[in-house]
């Protein structure tokens, strides 16, 4: 089995998952120089901003990177054409299918990776002619959906004919191996990540990974069919009891406005959406990235090894 390290021309077989307002060209530039796939995040940015991270990320690493796209984005029309205009080799989108835009990003030689949470998405964007897909489980951070990573991985894997990257719930060696012994071509990691010396977020967001335990995240937005897996917090719990009152999305939405941003850039854990996926649990301790990417690396083949000699 190839690993999808050797198509994107990365050290390791681990792409960095696109993060609204924290994966920046800086982050991303720095994950590449530690051996993974390091992506800028689009999140909302319209593209003159985006354009900026791009140019911030070249001048920092002469390592692969790429670009997430959320096609939620207003801007994405302008987006897809700066991905082509400035020859990013390697795309991912979310919140949708990408193919109006495969055509033109294929011309200039990009590798084009979609975020799927169902197999009837992975089969239609592998009709659009993408490269590969990245099967995201519900237990990751941030925007979920349904399926479990062990249940949804096989399953991509079974329906259709390109690699597959399993992501949700990996922030070890263990986990990454489960990942590989699934059929996955890679993985691609977010939460484990965020508690890297590099990572731009405040200290506090940080620091509040640290002192999670394995029941610290709940889901928010289900009612609204735009679910999100957030630290529980103040007003994350308040978030809930109005969604249980069958609170308007106006309501609802006035108390998420911004949440994000509160958390990364001003540390505020009670007011804050602190995404984060279920592995938080697992985050002690704030370490260079080049150190988790190694230890995760090292940690998978260290169980791969040990599975040979179980007895079956």
């Amino acid at each position: 089995m190839k690993l999808i390290n050797e198509m994107l021309g990365i050290k390791y077989p681990i792409i960095q998952g696109g993060m609204a307002n924290i994966a920046t060209g800086k982050f991303a530039a720095a994950v590449s120089n530690a051996g993974a796939l390091g992506l800028i995040a689009s999140g909302g940015m319209p593209a003159e901003a985006l354009e900026k991270e791009i140019h911030d990320a070249r001048e920092a690493t002469d390592k692969p990177f790429g670009v997430n796209l959320m096609l939620m984005n207003p801007d994405a029309d302008n987006i897809a054409d700066l991905l082509a205009r400035e020859k990013i080799r390697i795309i991912t989108t979310g919140a949708g299918t990408p193919g109006k835009y495969i055509e033109k990003w294929k011309e200039t030689g990009a590798i084009v990776i979609p975020v799927v949470a169902s197999c009837a998405l992975a089969k239609k964007v592998e009709k659009q002619g993408v490269d590969a897909v990245i099967a995201e489980g519900g237990e990751s951070g941030g925007h979920v959906g349904d399926m479990t990573t062990m249940a949804l991985v096989p399953q991509v894997i079974d329906s259709v004919n390109i690699p597959v990257i399993a992501a949700g719930g990996i922030a070890d060696g263990r986990q990454f191996a489960a990942a590989l012994c699934l059929g996955a071509a890679g993985i691609q990691i977010g939460t484990s990540l965020l508690v890297s010396t590099e990572c731009p977020i405040h200290e506090n967001y940080k620091l509040e990974l640290i002192k999670a335990r394995d029941n610290s995240t709940t889901v928010t937005g289900r009612s609204l069919g735009a679910p999100v897996r957030i630290i529980k917090n103040p007003m994350a719990r308040e978030y809930l009891k109005l969604e249980a009152a069958a609170a308007s999305r106006d309501e609802l939405e006035q108390i998420t406005l911004g949440g994000l941003r509160r958390a990364v850039f001003d540390g505020d854990m009670k007011n804050g959406s602190v995404m984060a996926g279920q592995v938080c649990g697992q985050l002690k301790e704030i370490r260079p990235l080049a150190e988790i990417l190694e230890d995760m690396y090292q940690g998978a083949k260290n169980v791969l090894e040990a599975a040979r000699e179980i007895p079956l």
